[in-house]
């Protein structure tokens, strides 16, 4: 059972604090993934590690070489804590930055090379990945959030698991976390879900839902839940459906 997991970078960091991580929930993270390690390819998100320096420095919008190369060092360590927080808790796991291994046109992912990543999937390591900076074919430079990464892979692998974790109960509508959300639902809701409250490159929760109804429209259901909520990760490691399932399965 192939799983594609994504961990928000506010639950790993303080999103408010540039380089602020929060390493007792990175822990607490990696104990949980520990429970439920097989055939799971891992994303992150940027947080305050990503978000931030690519604000400051203009981008996405502005194409500046120090910036890139800043930001992607800033996300890359970012990464190596997760990694030895897994180490820590029995998993071996490597780093794949996006930035070496793919090209966007457009903002979006144009080739991937995917082959490590089934490769360390079949030596029963797992793949850990991240928002990251990443070079476009026609902006020059862009970014490449962690939900475009988990909607690609999940659709490369036809995964039977997709969970992205945030720090709140689902989509949330009127204040309550919808149940389940389907594309034809979209129109009654969308004016009740925003972006982030915090610094935000990527899109917020709206840039995470369209991701992930683009692949439901593919046939792979998939969900948001609180990843800040002790237990919901193994339990969505399991397929138990927490939080909000998006897409129309039964």
């Amino acid at each position: 059972m192939t799983r594609v997991l994504k961990i928000g970078g506010s639950i790993l960091t303080d999103k408010s604090r540039e380089l602020q991580p929060r390493p007792d929930e990175i822990r607490r993270v990696a104990q949980e993934i520990a429970a439920h390690p097989d055939d799971v390819v891992l994303v992150h998100g940027a947080g305050s590690f990503g978000h931030i320096p690519a604000k400051k420095y203009g981008l996405p919008q502005e194409f500046n070489r120090e910036g890139l190369r800043v930001t992607h060092r800033s996300v890359a360590q970012l990464c190596e804590m997760v990694i030895e927080a897994l180490s820590h808790a029995g998993v071996e796991g490597l780093p794949v930055h996006p930035l070496s291994c793919l090209c966007l046109r457009d903002g979006r992912i144009e080739n991937f090379f995917m082959e490590p990543i089934e490769e360390m999937l079949k030596d029963g390591i797992m793949p850990v990945l991240h928002g990251d900076v990443a070079m476009d074919a026609t902006g020059k430079a862009a970014i490449v959030s962690g939900d475009q990464l988990v909607s690609y892979i999940a659709r490369y692998l036809k995964a039977d698991v997709v969970a992205i974790g945030s720090n709140v109960d689902g989509v949330l509508f009127s204040g309550r976390p919808l149940p389940r959300i389907t594309r034809k639902e979209l129109s009654q809701v969308q004016s009740a879900i925003g972006g982030s409250d915090e610094v935000d490159v990527t899109g917020g929760m709206r840039g995470k839902l369209l991701e992930l109804l683009d692949l439901a429209d593919l046939g792979i259901d998939s969900m948001i839940f609180n990843a800040g909520i002790k237990g919901n990760i193994a339990r969505a490691l399991k397929g138990e459906y927490v939080g909000t399932r998006i897409g129309g399965g039964n």
